[in-house]
C-alpha cells in the first residue's frame, strides 16, 4: 500500500455559518477511509486565528472535540498551543505565511459563508500552491455574490425570475426611492436578501411596503449589496454537478416547504421542511435541469461540486434558475450529498471523488507557465 493521503480539512471561519461548518468537518472526517487518509484539521477561529491540531488516526466522536484552542504566547511567538498549533503566524519575522505544504497533500474547505466560500480562503490555498477541493477563486466569489451570479446568469442565456440589486448606502439615504423602485419593477410578494450570505440567513419575504422597508434593514445588518428578487410561484426542484470539466449530474430532489420559504431553521434544523429525492417530476423536466444546472456551473467555471437551485412553475412547464451553491452543505443527511446517494455514489465516495478532482484540477494548473522566459 503507498502513502496515505494526508487530508487538511479546513472549517470554522469568520462567519454566521460557522457552527454548520464544523458539523460539515466532523461528518467528513469521521467518513473517510482511515486506511487512504491521513486527516489533518485546520481550525479557522471566530477571530481569525488559523491552528493546525495533531493528524487524526481514529474517529473523532463531537463537534466540541474539533474547537482547537491556543495559548495566548502561541500567537505571539508562532509556538504550539495547548491543542495545536497556529498555521497563520502573526508575528514571528521568519515564519512562513502558510507553512502546509510539507504537510498536506490537499485542502478540503468546508467554511461556509463570507470569509470562506467566497474566494478569500481560496486566494490563499491559490498562493500557497496548494491543491483544495471545489471552485477557484472567481467561481466561489461569483457564486457567492447573488448580484454577481445573476448577472452572469443573465449573460449565459439562463431563464431566471426579475431582480433587482440595491445598495445599503441608497437604502440608508433614500429608501423611498428604492422601494418605489422595487414595487415599480417587482412588485409583492418579493424576496430580500443579502448578496453575499449563505444559509437564508438575513432573508426575508416582503408582502407589503412596512415588510419591505423592514426586510431591507434586516438584509442591510449582513452586507452592503442587497438582493430583490421578484416572486416566482413554483417548486423548488435542486440537483448535484460534480466534476471539473467533464461533469455528471445526481438525481433532482425536491424541498417541500411548509414556511414561508426555505429559511435557515429549515436546512439546519428541519424546522417545517421535507426533502423529496427524488423528486416526483417528469423525465423532461429532470433533464431540462441537469442541463441547465452544467450551463450554469460552466457558466461560473465553478469546479469540483455544486448544488443548483431551481423553480419550476408547473402549471406553464417553465423552469427559472435560482442560484448555484459553490460549497453546499456536506453532512450526510444534506441535500448535495444526498442527490448523489441516491444517483449511487456514497458520500466517503463522494469525499473520494472530490479529493481526486482537486488533484487533477492542481496538476492542470501546474502545466501554466507563470514566467516570462518562455516568451523570449
Amino acid at each position: 500500500m503507498g502513502r496515505k493521503v494526508r487530508l487538511g480539512v479546513v472549517y470554522g471561519g469568520k462567519s454566521s455559518e460557522h457552527e454548520v461548518s464544523l458539523r460539515t468537518a466532523l461528518s467528513i472526517i469521521q467518513a473517510v477511509d482511515p486506511d487512504k487518509y491521513e486527516v489533518v484539521p485546520i481550525y479557522v477561529q471566530l477571530d481569525g486565528n488559523w491552528i493546525k491540531g495533531e493528524t487524526i488516526a481514529g474517529k473523532l466522536n463531537s463537534v466540541e472535540s474539533l474547537r482547537l484552542n491556543a495559548a495566548p504566547e502561541a500567537a505571539e511567538e508562532g509556538k504550539d498551543g495547548q491543542t495545536g498549533q497556529l498555521v497563520l503566524m502573526k508575528k514571528r519575522k521568519d515564519a512562513p505565511v502558510l507553512g502546509l505544504g510539507t504537510e498536506v497533500d490537499v485542502i478540503f474547505p468546508v467554511i461556509h459563508g463570507p470569509n470562506g466560500e467566497d474566494g478569500t480562503v481560496q486566494g490563499l490555498l491559490e498562493l500557497a500552491n496548494l491543491p483544495y477541493v471545489g471552485s477557484g477563486v472567481m467561481a466561489s466569489a461569483v457564486g457567492m455574490d447573488k448580484w454577481m451570479m445573476k448577472n452572469v446568469f443573465a449573460q449565459a442565456g439562463l431563464p431566471q425570475g426579475k431582480y433587482l440589486g440595491v445598495l445599503r448606502s441608497r437604502v440608508e439615504s433614500d429608501s423611498e426611492d428604492v422601494i418605489r423602485q422595487i414595487e415599480a419593477e417587482l412588485g409583492y410578494p418579493c424576496f430580500v436578501k443579502p448578496a453575499n450570505m449563505g444559509s437564508s440567513v438575513g432573508i426575508s419575504k416582503a408582502k407589503d411596503r412596512d415588510g419591505l422597508l423592514e426586510a431591507l434593514k434586516l438584509a442591510a445588518q449582513y452586507d452592503r449589496r442587497l438582493i430583490v428578487e421578484a416572486f416566482i410561484k413554483g417548486r423548488e426542484l435542486e440537483i448535484g454537478v460534480l466534476g471539473n470539466e467533464q461533469v455528471v449530474t445526481s438525481v433532482v430532489g425536491e424541498v417541500i416547504a411548509t414556511k414561508e420559504f426555505y429559511d435557515y431553521e429549515a436546512k439546519y434544523k428541519g424546522a417545517g421542511t421535507e426533502l423529496q429525492i427524488p423528486a416526483n417530476i417528469p423525465q423532461h423536466v429532470a433533464d431540462r435541469i441537469a442541463s441547465l444546472a452544467v450551463q450554469a456551473f460552466q457558466a461560473i467555471d465553478a469546479a469540483g461540486l455544486s448544488r443548483v437551485d431551481f423553480f419550476w412553475d408547473e402549471e406553464n412547464d417553465q423552469l427559472y434558475i435560482n442560484e448555484v451553491n459553490t460549497m453546499p452543505g456536506f453532512t450526510p443527511y444534506s441535500m448535495y450529498p444526498m442527490l448523489f446517494a441516491a444517483a449511487g455514489i456514497s458520500y466517503s465516495e463522494l469525499i473520494n471523488r472530490l479529493v481526486e478532482l482537486a488533484l487533477e484540477r492542481h496538476a492542470d494548473k501546474q502545466r501554466n507557465q507563470v514566467s516570462a522566459e518562455a516568451l523570449e
